[in-house]
């Protein structure tokens, strides 16, 4: 029996077929532009968490793809904890500015000082964050929350649905999760429930930068190497400054160092690091066994339920 003729082509077929095929990067950013469309169709009014951290300044730009050369038709809102590193709010103003946006800041320092939040022992305020940020998701009106959080980050956050339903107080319920089939998202909730979206769930760190290193985006200086005055707590190495000061026994010394999140001062840790632009940066990510948010968040080390306790409160 003759074998069938073999098309002279065939090489040239699965060249084609190949390039229809989309790399990474291009796959994880369709797949986020569509979530950002879906459900921005489906719900009315919506808002984007932005801190000016790098993976809220990637959502940024995502959304910019996905309504593009539409304005984003939604404003952000960023939780500010008073204790907030003057370059990212620098880096976050000029951003809003130069991309004509509407932004809401909720300021923990404001419940503080009516008395609605007081400050805990250790100093620390990335805990406090809550409270504010479902008053201005109540305030607002919102009912679709755009979110940063990607599943490499904690585990927590690898359960939680690329839409996460939240209750009349605003609270997770990780024992009622929907089924999330494809690219099938559920956004249908009842009054006064309101879904936080996760367009980043399927990213980790390393597409992270790359796609900031394809897509040429800028980022606040202290995600790259510079030298600054740090002391070492409980295996971080904590700034300098107003709202983190050393203890008896902390020696204050200067290092080279860049950081891997931005939140809280008071809780982010620095990494050491040779790291001056974004092609170092990516080696240095991708020979790292230690996630960003084990390397330099405390508020994740407080207890080993630590994010899903604060998510089922109503966190990020």
């Amino acid at each position: 029996m003759r074998n069938p003729p073999v098309s002279l082509d065939l090489e040239t077929d699965v060249r084609q077929e190949s390039a229809r095929h989309l790399d990474q990067l291009s796959a994880l950013e369709s797949e986020s532009i569509h979530i950002f469309r879906e459900v921005t169709a489906e719900r009315e009014r919506c808002v984007l968490l932005f801190s000016g951290g790098k993976d809220s300044v990637v959502m940024l730009h995502l959304a910019r793809k996905a309504f593009w050369p539409a304005p984003i038709p939604f404003p952000v809102l960023h939780v500010d904890t008073g204790h907030n590193f003057p370059e990212v709010l620098d880096f976050r103003d000029r951003t809003v500015e130069r991309l004509g946006l509407r932004l809401e800041v909720a300021k923990v320092q404001d419940w503080i000082d009516d008395g609605r939040l007081s400050e805990r022992p250790d100093g620390t305020r990335n805990p406090l964050q809550t409270a504010p940020l479902l008053d201005a998701i109540e305030q607002g009106r919102f009912d679709a929350v755009y979110g940063g959080g990607r599943r490499d980050e904690e585990k927590a956050r690898a359960k939680e649905r690329v839409v996460s339903l939240r209750d009349d107080f605003g609270q997770w319920d990780p024992r009622n999760q929907r089924p999330e089939l494809w690219n099938l998202y559920n956004t249908r909730h009842r009054a006064g429930e309101h879904v936080r979206v996760f367009p980043l769930s399927n990213w980790t760190e390393l597409d992270i930068w790359r796609y900031i290193a394809r897509e040429n985006i800028e980022l606040p200086t202290l995600y790259y190497a510079h030298e600054r005055e740090v002391f070492e707590r409980d295996g971080m190495l904590l700034s300098v400054g107003e709202f983190a000061q050393p203890r008896d026994g902390e020696t204050v010394v200067t290092k080279q160092v860049r950081y891997r999140t931005v939140g809280d001062m008071s809780c982010t840790g620095a990494v050491e690091s040779d790291a001056f632009d974004v092609t170092a940066v990516l080696d240095e990510v991708a020979a790292t066994r230690i996630t960003e948010r084990g390397a330099t968040r405390a508020d994740d080390r407080m207890t080993e339920a630590a994010m899903e306790d604060r998510k089922k409160e109503g966190y990020f």
